[in-house]
């Protein structure tokens, strides 16, 4: 009877133990389970062509590149020069999913702030981010020639991953 403090201690202990290995990981690389799954289908209307159709169908046997933002993400703005700069060194296909946005301030802010995207999805509803199990705006998927999710960046693209993870996985996948 009175060893029963142990056992709050020993409680508090072990949620001690979860709370340091929780600080010690990466938010930004949050395990994906559609990690080497074929990336979720669509249909979207072209936020700069509203006749036609973008699907993944459309870059089936190419390494591309789904980013999805918004125009009322702050976020968004931090990583667009970054990507800016990415569209001109043409590595592969930077495809836009534009997320729960209204299409005029879409086109408003790519026309103010420059448009990087080879093309641009309009996810309205939100259901496409839905499927591709969107946590917030900015999120960068890196999908493979047979149509496979490969990575996946929670959060604004920085120089660093761009560099040392983005970049590296798409020479290898294009090689």
């Amino acid at each position: 009877m009175k060893r029963i403090w142990l056992i709050p201690l020993g409680l508090f202990a072990v949620l001690l133990g979860f709370l340091g290995v929780g600080l010690t990981r990466d938010p930004h690389r949050i395990p994906s389970p559609l990690i080497g799954r074929a990336a979720p289908g669509f249909d979207l209307q072209r936020l700069n062509s509203p006749g036609e159709s973008i699907s993944p169908a459309d870059f089936k046997g190419r390494v591309w590149l789904l980013n999805v933002w918004a125009s009322w993400c702050d976020s968004c703005r931090q990583e667009h020069p970054l990507l800016l700069q990415y569209a001109h060194s043409q590595h592969v296909p930077l495809v836009g999913l534009d997320y729960k946005d209204s299409p005029v301030d879409a086109r408003h802010w790519l026309a103010e702030a420059g448009d990087p995207y080879d093309m641009v999805g309009v996810d309205a509803d939100g259901r496409v981010g839905v499927n591709y199990g969107v946590y917030g705006v900015p999120e960068t998927y890196v999908i493979d020639r047979q149509g496979h999710i490969v990575y996946k960046q929670i959060g604004p693209l920085t120089p660093e991953v761009l560099k040392d993870r983005l970049l590296p996985l798409i020479r290898k996948l294009s090689s």
